[in-house]
């Protein structure tokens, strides 16, 4: 069995693994479909170390083996890759603040004993039990190759200070961006103004719900002040992931506004701290998700209240994959989600 790793700038592998069996408490999950992420794209950039364990963390699939301690699991299962439930025991558990548990953070990067020598981007991967959920009936399983990028966004939208009724801005519309935007207009924003460059994204934008779609700089200033009567947006979400877009959440925000920053930007960002001071900016930040939202995100989902159908633009298989990141990394890509198929 091969497996397609990331190990170094601008390199892919496909490096063979014997067949799976799991752990005693673990299961063996024959993949479906592996989504490529943001996260694997900066890792072959950049070439730094890449946990081989989350080189291909947006999966779903279908129970092919159960570890002898597994009980809540069966052979047939479908299912999709989820945080880890808080352990009780760490130190984060025992001060109250179960949803930061140190033990489930670490397992979902990968530093935990059941931790596979590889990701998703494989035709089979032997996992945790606790890694998994079920995947809701209503999914198809493209569809649930994207629980886990959604719930990302899911997380950002449910913890940020948005509220009924606030003027919302989204930087950037790729997945993670039009995820994010979709969330906002469910969680009652009035109008949701989406800032991208890419024409084919605002299009994508406006077809996923959007009222807006602008191209940044004149174009969105321009709209944000004449919707807000020159005051700026209640509440930014940054989800371009590069250093400059920092700062341009905080210009487009107003004065006692809001900013949550989602996109993982490489590098440290310029910007212009007596901008924020002035505004008096609330910012949040958004990582990840806890285990619960993946099956409230989902149910969403399977009712039609979030769309993902039109993200997915294209489907590879695993020799396809390092011609694939190429192109998604050249920043003129009109690819938004593409699921890696390994068994093509």
């Amino acid at each position: 069995m091969h497996a397609a790793l990331i190990t170094g700038q601008e390199t892919v592998e496909l490096v063979e693994f014997p067949d799976p069996t799991p752990a005693p408490a673990g299961v063996v999950v024959d993949i479906a479909f592996c989504g490529i992420c943001g996260t694997d794209i900066h890792a072959y950039q950049s070439g730094r170390p890449y946990n081989p364990a989350i080189c291909g963390h947006e999966w779903s699939g279908t129970i092919s083996a159960v570890g002898s301690e597994v009980s809540s699991l069966t052979e047939g299962d479908r299912v999709v890759v989820a945080a880890a439930p808080s352990c009780g025991n760490c130190t984060a558990c025992h001060r109250g603040q179960a949803e930061r548990c140190q033990v489930a953070f670490l397992s979902s990067l990968g530093r935990d004993p059941l931790a596979p020598p590889h990701g998703g981007f494989a035709p089979r991967l032997p996992v945790a039990a606790t890694r998994v959920v079920k995947t809701d009936s209503g999914l198809t399983d493209e569809q649930a190759a994207q629980v886990e990028p959604i719930t990302v966004a899911f997380h950002a939208v449910r913890t940020s200070d948005l509220r009924l009724g606030d003027i919302a801005v989204v930087q950037g519309a790729g997945p993670i961006g039009l995820g994010t935007m979709q969330w906002v207009r469910a969680g009652g924003a009035g109008r949701v103004i989406v800032v991208e460059p890419n024409e084919q994204r605002r299009q994508l934008a406006l077809e996923l719900g959007a009222h807006h779609a602008v191209s940044p700089g004149e174009e969105a200033d321009a709209v944000i002040k004449d919707l807000t009567h020159g005051l700026g947006a209640d509440i930014v979400y940054e989800c371009v992931g590069r250093p400059f877009a920092i700062q341009s959440a905080v210009d487009l925000a107003r004065r006692g506004g809001a900013m949550c920053i989602i996109g993982l930007a490489e590098g440290d960002a310029p910007i212009s701290p007596g901008a924020w001071l002035i505004k008096e900016i609330s910012v949040t930040s958004s990582l990840a998700y806890f285990r619960e939202e993946f099956e409230m995100a989902m149910g969403m989902m399977a009712d039609g209240r979030v769309r993902v159908d039109p993200l997915h633009s294209a489907t590879v298989g695993l020799v396809g994959f390092e011609a694939a990141l190429v192109d998604l990394a050249s920043g003129t890509s009109e690819q938004a989600k593409v699921l890696v198929d390994p068994n093509l």
